[in-house]
């Protein structure tokens, strides 16, 4: 459960409390195609107030990211990635009282994001851009290194393990290697497991009932259950149905370790959080 660890993340100019509970990470997509809230946001303003309204709702960090990684989603490039995250970041960076994290794989995006503001990178291949790596750990921020095979648009013909569970801690563990290597503090280092990158309906089941395992390697561990499709496929529902589904695998997660949750619905998933903490906790 959260509780086990009682360090803190220094996130740009905040200090994260981790261990306490577990951490909500507010989704914001500034998108035109992402799965779930794609072209809600492209909007700077609507953006900077969705954000907010995360905030006020609870949110711990709000992640901001400017390249959908649906499966099957294209690539754009960095200036466009860049063009869509850094005047919603820079605005935030004004207002909000929480860490903004940048949602990227690439390393010109991660730097011009945190110069306007963000304080972590989440980064879902897990330091891909040979720059990546040098990159954060001269910037000095936190990174969230996410397992998956291949690329967005490829990642579901990669879903294929002899071994689901080990071989995908052994493939973080080159990932922590690289990224101490290049500098970057293991006090920085948070790990996800990837829901749904290269991961298959059942894979994803199984991955959630085996957090304690990558909670055996000593870094905080952060989970995105939120309206993802193996949610629907088990209830048979489009993706603006899917709260409830969430709110169980969100239980599940924190009752299984999850040190951050990443979701959609903010205030509902705290609460969801906070039961499943106070259940866990209880003697």
């Amino acid at each position: 459960m959260a509780g086990t660890l009682s360090r803190g993340l220094t996130c740009g100019a905040f200090r994260v409390p981790l261990g306490a509970r577990p951490l909500i990470m507010g989704i914001l997509n500034v998108t035109p195609d992402s799965f779930s809230d794609g072209a809600l946001y492209l909007d700077p303003r609507r953006a900077v107030a969705r954000a907010l309204a995360m905030q006020a709702e609870g949110a711990d960090l709000i992640d901001v990211g400017g390249e959908s990684t649906r499966p099957g989603a294209k690539p754009v490039s960095a200036q466009e990635e860049i063009k869509r995250v850094v005047p919603v970041i820079e605005r935030l960076a004004a207002r909000l009282k929480i860490p903004i994290s940048i949602d990227t794989s690439k390393a010109a995006v991660a730097e011009a994001a945190i110069r306007a503001g963000a304080g972590m990178v989440n980064d879902v291949t897990a330091l891909r851009d040979p720059r990546m790596a040098e990159t954060i750990a001269r910037m000095g921020v936190p990174v969230v290194l996410m397992h998956m095979r291949g690329t967005p648009r490829t990642m579901q013909r990669n879903a294929n393990y002899r071994r689901l569970v080990p071989e995908i801690l052994s493939e973080l563990k080159q990932s922590i290697k690289k990224a101490k290597a290049a500098g970057i503090p293991a006090g920085k280092i948070l790990i996800d497991p990837g829901l749904g990158f290269s991961k298959r309906a059942e894979q994803n089941l199984v991955l959630l009932k085996s957090l304690p395992a990558f909670k055996a390697m000593g870094f905080p561990v952060v989970v995105g259950p939120s309206r993802k499709s193996f949610i629907g496929q088990i209830l048979g529902l489009d993706v603006d149905d899917r709260i409830f589904g969430t709110a169980a695998a969100v239980a599940l997660a924190v009752a299984n370790g999850a040190d951050i949750v990443r979701v959609h619905e903010v205030a509902a998933m705290r609460r969801v959080a906070a039961v499943a903490e106070a259940i866990q906790s209880s003697s």
